[in-house]
């Protein structure tokens, strides 16, 4: 296979992992009894399983040896997973998707930064610009929004904020740690962290066999599965191409909020997110004519 051709697989498998993420606040918003501390349980506990069996089917007999051999890369990216996690969860629970999703979208700015000082990675000229149209285009989807949020949703923003620096460290990680280390089982210990945590503040237990369910597919394929995807394209993709990509999270989340649980976003967010989307497309389809 050409590098080109890995580039585009990758490419791909960062964009079904962008989208699968997506999905978390429509199918909260469908939960009856499950709330806060308990919902992150859950799907930190279901996402985990997932992790766990698939990493035992494919490694069989060496699953053990594989998560021992992650060494301090894979305790790194496993307790930034849980960061993660833990605050994007609880943030959905306190405030809108649109301002839980907004919060995250510092995150390339952030990657590249740090790419930039720690990896000592040169940053393409289209990149730092896409970049920067599309905080300009997260600017205008939070302006609409802004004037509504009061001091629980204040609180939920503030929570939040620990998802894009959790997500720029842990794509430094899986950069620093490069093709030889394999981070995938970071996303079990992720889980297993983030369940232990919020395991003790979710009791007593209130999910119904209803929320179970909805938790159950959070977990495999809104969190697991996704995450898997991401550690397996960040070997081929550069730091800040994986966080804007990341950005798909951000846009098509208030659609699905709209069209699944009636949060209407404000004329300013779905602007905005068009701006947020161009950026996008702009930013991969030079990198597409490059040779990566």
């Amino acid at each position: 296979m050409t590098t080109k051709a890995i580039h585009r697989k990758a490419l791909f498998l960062m964009i079904t992992a962008a989208s699968l993420w997506s999905i978390a606040g429509v199918l909260t918003r469908q939960l009856h009894a499950a709330h806060g501390f308990e919902v992150t349980f859950w799907r930190s506990l279901f996402a985990s399983l997932f992790v766990a069996c698939a990493l035992a089917w494919q490694h069989r007999s060496q699953t053990v040896a594989r998560l021992l051999s992650m060494g301090k890369f894979g305790l790194a990216s496993g307790f930034m997973w849980a960061v993660m996690f833990c605050c994007f969860m609880i943030a959905l629970t306190m405030t809108t998707v649109a301002n839980t999703l907004i919060v995250m979208s510092v995150s390339p700015l952030l990657t590249a930064l740090l790419a930039w000082i720690i990896l000592h990675q040169k940053i393409a000229g289209r990149t730092w610009l896409a970049i920067a149209v599309a905080l300009i285009g997260m600017v205008w989807m939070f302006a609409g929004g802004m004037s509504r949020v009061d001091a629980k949703g204040l609180a939920g923003m503030l929570i939040a904020v620990g998802i894009p620096v959790a997500a720029s460290v842990n794509v430094i990680v899986l950069k620093k740690a490069g093709k030889s280390v394999d981070l995938i089982p970071a996303v079990l210990v992720g889980g297993v962290i983030s369940g232990c945590l919020m395991l003790p503040f979710a009791l007593p237990l209130q999910a119904s066999l209803h929320d179970i369910f909805i938790l159950a597919v959070l977990g495999v394929l809104q969190l697991g599965f996704p995450c898997m995807l991401m550690v397996s394209a960040s070997r081929h993709l550069s730091a800040p191409e994986i966080s804007l990509l990341a950005l798909l999270e951000v846009l098509l989340g208030p659609i699905w909020a709209w069209l699944g649980a009636g949060e209407v976003p404000a004329a300013e967010t779905l602007a905005g997110g068009g701006v947020v989307l161009a950026a996008l497309v702009f930013n991969e389809l030079l990198a597409l004519k490059e040779d990566v």
